[in-house]
């Protein structure tokens, strides 16, 4: 079993095995009896690695032993292997040939927080967001059959992942259509049973074992000759595999359902993995494991240890004081909802498993009654709010922007066609870090304004956050609010509830022939660049409705109006501005500056803004030239 670790490691740990293992060929070489030591070199890694550069941890502390076994048993790349979402996957990258680049994780040009087919041929499919990987799998495993390829397909999803309709969409078909592949549970906080131990070890190996699949199917053909015999028999082995492990429901969609057995346990791994390697049809294996598993603090602290941060060296000089900024802003927005919660007993708070992310563990704890953490499952976060609020209820979701676009069209047709009273409170709007573009907020003003109904607004520091949420709160019919992850310039916030005037923006400085129309938290560089050329400044604050006699007005005291969004320019708020000067019949030079019709690649936020013209060098640069050209 692996030994268990105190501290993260500052110096690179000597690991000999590793050495040898740096890819699945290597690794493939080792005795298993070496495979053991291997894990804890490779955990002891992995500490390393990510102490130097932040990133998501306990979850690839747990998968250790089912990485290597995996690529142990498994003809990697030729056979295909799905991670799900990806936080697990560092362990995977390690042993695929990119250990040497890992000091590169997570920035500019470096290795990705998740698997990407452009990375290297061993990421077989790209993820980011929960409960893709079946279907990917699956869709994997027909491509294989089209060709007459013996490949394998083989899909690893969480305990977390599969409450997703998507992961059950594709369980649902694959018995349908016969395919040959695999599914790994990995099942790390013990939400489907806690059955592990010698006997459900053992009982894994004899249920998939080659010998006990050839005793069924010729018992099938004997007793199929027998009237009712085969009926008989079929019940009583479900009835007494539903005794002793907990696959009825994944044998009832049509899989064959191994487990549960100890994810840790590398000799049962690959003894495990081994038997089922040849099966045909779809297989179904539970491992159970422990996050941050051999690191004693992620064991203690899991969800605190789901991600840290970069560690600084031992010896490094004091940090200069960093500049004060205000509280972040999704920590405004769990203070909002307590508060308005306070006020009216209707209000109530959904989230799709992001209680920490988005600040509802306060509102969780004083009003359990009305919180509702539906997990992985966006499409019926939103439709049950909608489900709320036709019985009067006041639902608020709270959702990051990418996962908002899960549920689409739950938002179109579940509430905003029907008008109904929710709140859409989105967070991680914009770009977003190192996560990169699956995690990237940078859609969702494109696909909200296009909703009849819809009001959209967008803060451009905690005070307007506050107030617009308000807002959108008290507002009939559909409302969203989009802010950035991370803090703000620290204004001054107003702790009263009144909601804004809808529909009007407010001009934050008068100057001469350019207009900054800004929309969201790029205010402060616009303010800066408009002292250097006497500009304009508008902070818009809607995206619909838009404040159109202020457009008109600014369209006709300046000779050149900016629009400033983080995001997509095509279809974003920028675009709401030229299409109403369009259908006035307003002949006006309008710059936009936003996020370009490309996917911005992880890096540093400020890298990020700087790469697409959003940082105040970028504005000023972009007007300037503008102004330019103008001139000839």
């Amino acid at each position: 079993m692996p030994t268990t670790f105190k501290e993260i490691p500052r110096e690179r740990p000597t690991t000999p095995l590793l050495d040898r293992a740096n890819t699945p060929d290597g690794l493939r070489r080792l005795g298993e009896a070496e495979l053991e030591t291997l894990a804890d070199e490779l955990r002891l890694e992995l500490l390393y690695t990510v102490g130097q550069t932040g990133g998501h941890f306990g979850a690839g502390l747990g998968v250790i032993e089912l990485t290597i076994a995996l690529h142990y048993v498994f003809d990697t790349p030729d056979d295909r292997l799905v991670w799900d979402v990806g936080h697990q996957a560092y362990p995977h990258k390690i042993l695929t040939g990119r250990r040497q680049q890992m000091g590169s994780l997570r920035q500019k040009n470096g290795v990705a927080a998740f698997p990407r087919r452009a990375e290297s041929e061993y990421d077989t499919f790209g993820v980011g967001h929960s409960s893709t990987s079946i279907s990917a799998a699956l869709g994997m495993a027909l491509g294989a059959r089209l060709q007459n390829s013996s490949r394998k397909a083989i899909a690893v999803i969480g305990d977390g992942a599969l409450t997703a309709g998507m992961a059950f969409e594709a369980l649902n078909h694959a018995p349908e259509v016969a395919a040959d592949m695999l599914v790994i549970l990995n099942d790390n906080d013990m939400s489907i049973s806690r059955n592990v131990g010698g006997l459900s070890n053992y009982l894994a190996k004899i249920l998939s074992s080659r010998t006990y699949a050839s005793m069924r199917e010729g018992s099938k053909k004997v007793l199929s000759r027998l009237p009712g015999a085969w009926e008989i028999a079929r019940r009583t082995e479900e009835y007494a595999k539903g005794m002793l492990v907990p696959g009825t429901l994944f044998e009832e969609l049509g899989w064959n359902y191994i487990g549960p057995i100890d994810g840790h346990d590398l000799p049962t791994l690959i003894a495990t993995l081994r038997n089922m390697r040849d099966l045909k049809g779809p297989q179904f294996l539970h491992v159970v494991t422990k996050k941050g598993k051999g690191f004693a603090p992620a064991e203690a602290d899991p969800i605190g240890y789901h991600a840290i941060t970069k560690l600084e060296p031992l010896n490094a000089p004091a940090a200069a004081p960093k500049k004060a900024s205000g509280p972040k802003y999704s920590g405004v927005f769990g203070q909002w909802i307590c508060d308005m919660a306070e006020t009216d007993p209707l209000l109530v708070g959904i989230t799709p498993a992001m209680k920490e992310g988005s600040d509802l563990v306060e509102f969780s704890e004083r009003f359990p009654e009305r919180y509702y953490d539906v997990a992985i499952a966006e499409q019926h976060a939103v439709t049950l709010a909608a489900g709320m609020a036709c019985e009067g209820a006041k639902p608020v979701v709270a959702i990051y922007s990418t996962f908002l676009q899960r549920g689409y069209d739950q938002l179109i047709h579940d509430v905003a066609v029907q008008n109904l009273d929710v709140l859409f409170a989105i967070d991680r709007a914009g770009l977003v870090g190192e996560d990169g573009p699956t995690h990237a907020g940078s859609f969702d003003l494109s696909y909200l304004r296009c909703i009849p109904g819809m009001l959209v607004m967008t803060p451009s520091d905690e005070n307007e956050l506050r107030k617009m949420l308000s807002t959108g709160y008290l507002h009939i019919g559909p409302a969203a609010v989009r802010y950035p992850r991370g803090t703000g310039p620290n204004a001054a916030i107003d702790s009263g509830l009144e909601p804004l005037e809808i529909g009007k923006g407010v001009v934050r400085r008068t100057g001469q022939k350019v207009a900054l129309l800004v929309f969201g938290v790029q205010l402060a560089e616009a303010l800066n660049v408009a002292e250097k050329l006497d500009a304009t400044v508008v902070d818009m604050r809607f995206v619909k409705p838009l404040d159109e006699a202020l457009v008109r007005q600014m369209a006709a005291g300046h000779e050149l109006l900016v629009t400033i969004e983080e995001n997509a320019i095509m279809g974003g708020a920028g675009a709401a501005v030229s299409e109403f000067l369009a259908r006035e019949n307003i002949l006006k030079s309008v710059l936009h500056l936003g996020l370009p019709d490309s996917y911005v690649e992880h890096a540093k936020p400020a890298q990020m803004l700087a790469e697409c013209g959003l940082d105040e060098a970028g504005i000023e640069a972009a007007i300037n030239q503008r102004l330019e050209l103008m001139a000839r």
